[in-house]
């Protein structure tokens, strides 16, 4: 039975460098959502007027475009689920945490076979993440790092109410991840 990790946190948190962990020791296909939709994300927020890096105070991307951007993840996640292989999910989710049943909706919209579901919770402090959001210089971070309080406040706010999971908490305030570490966790 193939499994689907969902790996959730803050911009900052560690959560790529902690998926791709997971991916590799797994043996897992590992799904970024900023590198399946990115490009398209950029093209639709330019074509409607917006700033093609403003994703987190963008009216149009949070109404129109972030859900578009999940469903895509999710489908691609159950196409290679039904080739019985495991998937590991790199994307925030903060906006579909307080829907219980995300993961059974998920499930049956994208047509997934059985599946074992783990959320891996990855987690850092204030200060730790901020320098690192600040340290990879993307774009779609400058909101971010320009209201940081709200921004982490709002982080900080969300409890992932999803059932259907085995949920794992990992701390990653340290200075990297070891597989070792990793392991014990899942």
């Amino acid at each position: 039975m193939p499994s689907i990790y969902f790996v959730i946190g803050p911009a900052g948190s560690g959560k790529s460098t902690v998926a791709k962990l997971v991916a590799t020791e797994r043996g897992a296909v590992y799904l970024d959502k900023d590198s399946l939709a990115t490009y398209f994300t950029e093209a639709l927020l330019t074509q409607s007027g917006s700033d093609p890096h403003e994703r987190d105070n963008s009216e149009f991307y949070q109404r129109t475009v972030m859900d578009l951007e999940y469903a895509t993840l999710l489908r691609v996640a159950g196409d290679n689920l039904r080739l019985g292989l495991s998937v590991v999910l790199d994307a925030p989710f903060v906006r579909y945490f307080s829907r219980e049943d995300y993961i059974e909706e998920a499930a049956r919209t994208h047509g997934w076979p059985e599946t074992e579901a783990v959320v891996v919770h990855v987690s850092a402090g204030s200060s730790t993440v901020r320098e690192r959001v600040s340290a990879r210089s993307l774009e779609r971070d400058a909101w971010k790092l320009g209201h940081w309080d709200e921004f982490w406040a709002k982080a900080q706010a969300a409890e992932c109410e999803w059932r259907g999971a085995r949920h794992v908490l990992f701390d990653n305030s340290g200075d990297g991840v070891s597989a070792e570490a990793l392991t014990r966790h899942l």
